[in-house]
């Protein structure tokens, strides 16, 4: 008879997320659509891109950042992750999202912040060898004074599954990247947008700059087609995210982006961190140091026509052979 004594009970084990993106399939046997040579040409563009260096310091307790993150549809074009935020949410409830929120202290990039978003909102692993680092954009001023910082990825793993935190999200879709620089509908067969205008837009007066003189900038929406289901367009922050990630890798849209003379992101986080107490508050709270003057100076220029795009070689550029290999 063993007189060993009787095992203790140590509890349930800690329950591991990661452990539900380990599928009992292997990626090698799964069938990964091919790219269309436009997707193929988008991606490269994407990923050559580099942001222009800011030339403004942000407080960290100011700024956010949401992941674009794209993965190949079965016809081999490029669709895009949404958000239906949970309607108990305190703002923005219900309405269509990319996942993301403001920087934590741990965070060291925006792509951190970004990628632990993701993680926390849909369950997407912040391996970057499941969802490589394509670009980092510029900033953008969301309507709450955020500035935010768009990263997108690209997801190569399609055996990822979603784990939805439903506290804050309660569904996901998908929606084409070339959807959003078109005015026509990617979605005709979806009874929902043929009553009515795909893509809309409206002006809006921003506040006078330092010049004294009012000028207007345009918000977008597109539907997703499903609206019958009580899904909100992709509206406003988002929809102009998505169009500038669409216009970096696919080209210009069928449509003015902005009226003449509309001030660019850059301009409007410029003004607003020179007119909203909050940001010089918190720039003096965290010590940043800012050039005050310079910023007055951006927020002041006129844009006398389209801002160039940056491409060059880089790391990520050499990584497409890969990635490609892997779709």
């Amino acid at each position: 008879m063993s007189s060993r004594p009787p095992p203790r009970n140590r509890g349930p084990k800690p329950i591991n997320l990661l452990k539900y993106h380990r599928p009992k399939v292997r990626l090698s046997k799964e069938r990964v659509p091919v790219l269309t040579k436009e997707s193929r040409r988008c991606l490269r563009n994407l990923a050559s891109y580099r942001s222009p260096k800011p030339r403004m310091k942000f407080p960290r307790s100011r700024c956010a950042s949401v992941l674009v993150a794209l993965f190949v549809g079965r016809s081999g074009d490029l669709y895009v992750l949404l958000n239906r935020r949970a309607a108990t949410l305190r703002s923005y409830a219900g309405d269509t999202s990319l996942p993301g929120g403001k920087v934590d202290p741990q965070d060291r990039t925006f792509e951190d912040t970004a990628r632990r978003e993701a993680f926390e909102e849909i369950g997407l692993p912040p391996d970057k060898r499941k969802a490589p680092l394509l670009c980092v954009m510029p900033p953008f001023l969301a309507s709450n004074q955020l500035i935010v910082t768009p990263v997108v990825v690209l997801i190569v793993d399609n055996t990822l599954r979603p784990i939805l935190n439903t506290a804050e999200v309660a569904s996901i879709f998908s929606h084409p990247l070339k959807g959003f620089i078109s005015s026509e509908s990617p979605l005709s067969h979806e009874p929902d947008v043929l009553e009515v205008p795909y893509h809309t837009y409206r002006d809006y007066d921003h506040r006078p700059g330092p010049d004294g003189v009012v000028r207007q900038f345009r918000i977008h929406s597109f539907l997703t087609g499903r609206e019958a289901g009580g899904t909100k367009p992709v509206f406003g922050l988002t929809a102009s995210i998505l169009m500038e990630a669409a216009i970096l890798g696919y080209g210009q849209p069928d449509f003015e982006a902005q009226p003449p003379g509309a001030p660019t992101p850059e301009q409007r986080i410029a003004w607003t961190m020179l007119t909203v107490p909050a940001y010089r508050e918190a720039c003096e709270e965290e010590g940043v140091v800012v050039d005050w003057e310079a910023v007055r100076k951006i927020a002041g220029e006129v844009r006398k026509g389209p801002q160039p795009v940056s491409h060059s070689k880089s790391e990520t550029d050499t990584a497409l052979p890969v990635l490609r290999s892997k779709l």
